[in-house]
């Protein structure tokens, strides 16, 4: 039966939207691919449209327009906004969470109680929207203590407080001084898990799911785990500490309910479900969850995954992921390591000149995943905090570091940095 060659549509510009692009390039499925926004590196898999991310009605009319086939929509901020919601209305194929089921990710608080709820292992909390009440609670409890901004916030709105007064300053931040604007309308406070961090990527289609192999993203700037969260520093996946009784666990545990218990209140969960987990010493606990995939984690699947990803969103949207058995490349470790900008996660420039990224790429089993970058007259620039991601496979995780890491030595930009211990932790774990 030939298969239908379709106008897909990927919203986004990170190195996640790059990496699902570079894999849908190869699919039997795609013809004609277009990023909104894109970066410089998408515009060599297909067309950057100039429609923001967030601007809806825009998308909705592009998509009408050139008559696009599929579109994916993969950061959080649309689909908080309901992308998904307003593409159905408009009777246009789209893959993704409607902003109902993204409540998991979009409202910390409403992700606590979910938990709650259908009995996921989580960590203690309350819920406060009055500073004195926090500040309160806060004085007259344990540190360290976690202290979250409840909506969107770049992966920023987190806080490991190790003194009563950092956890009162970032309270501070959150619920008067708001620098995360409304997303900071409430704050969770948490009870600090102290374990190994996680994440868990699972594909629904709002009853059936398929669980990838499991990740480990290095959220810190700098090496050793110290200095502010980010989005992420880089990423390694499968983790060769984890085995089958763990994930089953933790399917059983933590997808299995949230999936179920989606269905249950009316809110089916069409999409990629990941949970940040905590592997503490009484099992795993969910840390956060996410209703998309993360990035860089995406960096890494797409580099081992062998399925065509367009057969896993159809099935997913299909209802059909039953039906579907998704292949990974046999012994195969990857990672992806990102090169940020001087100042990130606080102010950066943009505008600085990238050289190397061809001489990177002809290093054995690399990819160079563009995330903060543009085509400035010919050449490659700066313009975000993550601007490059580099991605590699080996037979062993230590092989797939070490390939990158040499890679990364071709590559320059002022105020470039990135952490050199990615996956370190791991191997030290996996020799145990």
């Amino acid at each position: 039966m030939q298969i239908k060659k379709q106008k897909i549509l990927i919203v986004g510009s990170g190195g996640r939207e790059h990496a699902i692009g570079w894999k849908i390039a190869q699919s039997k499925r795609a013809s004609d691919l277009y990023f909104a926004p894109g970066n410089a590196g998408t515009l060599e898999l297909g067309t950057n449209v100039t429609i923001s991310a967030t601007d809806i009605p825009k998308l909705v009319e592009f998509a009408k327009k050139e008559k696009i086939d599929l579109t994916l929509a993969l950061p959080d901020d649309p689909l908080a906004l309901g992308i998904v919601d307003e593409f159905q209305k408009a009777g246009l194929h789209i893959w993704g969470t409607t902003k109902a089921a993204s409540e998991l990710e979009w409202s910390k608080a409403y992700a606590k109680e979910f938990m709650k709820r259908h009995k996921i292992p989580t960590a203690k909390y309350e819920i406060f929207t009055d500073f004195k009440k926090a500040k309160t609670y806060v004085e007259k409890g344990l540190v360290p203590i976690v202290i979250k901004a409840s909506g969107l916030a770049l992966g920023k709105g987190v806080t490991v407080a190790q003194t009563r007064e950092e956890a009162i300053k970032a309270l501070e931040n959150i619920l008067i001084k708001k620098v995360f604007g409304n997303a900071g309308n409430e704050v969770v406070i948490e009870e600090y898990l102290s374990g190994i961090e996680i994440s868990i990527h699972a594909i629904s289609d709002g009853k059936n799911y398929k669980i990838f192999p499991s990740s480990q993203d290095h959220k810190r700037i700098f090496d050793g785990n110290y200095g502010p969260n980010t989005g992420g520093m880089g990423v390694i996946a499968p983790l060769p500490f984890m085995n089958q009784t763990m994930m089953n666990e933790i399917e059983k545990e933590i997808v299995m309910p949230t999936i179920k218990g989606m269905a249950g209140e009316g809110r089916p969960f069409v999409g990629c479900l990941y949970p940040g987990v905590m592997l503490t010493k009484d099992g795993p606990k969910v840390f956060e969850f996410n209703s998309r995939f993360g990035d860089p984690e995406t960096q890494a699947y797409m580099r081992i995954l062998e399925t065509d990803f367009l057969d896993i969103v159809v099935a997913s949207l299909e209802g059909k992921l039953n039906d579907l058995e998704i292949k990974w490349k046999k012994d195969a470790f990857a990672c992806n390591i990102a090169l940020a900008s001087g100042g990130y996660p606080g102010n950066y420039e943009k505008g600085k000149i990238i050289s190397g990224i061809k001489e990177a790429e002809l290093q054995p089993d690399i990819i160079v995943f563009h995330a903060g970058t543009k085509t400035d007259k010919d050449k490659i620039t700066t313009n975000g905090g993550r601007v490059l991601g580099v991605s590699a496979i080996g037979a062993t995780l230590e092989e797939a570091l070490k390939k990158a890491y040499k890679a990364i030595e071709k590559i320059s930009f002022e105020g470039m940095q990135y952490r050199k211990d990615i996956g370190k932790s791991a191997m030290e774990l996996t020799k145990k």
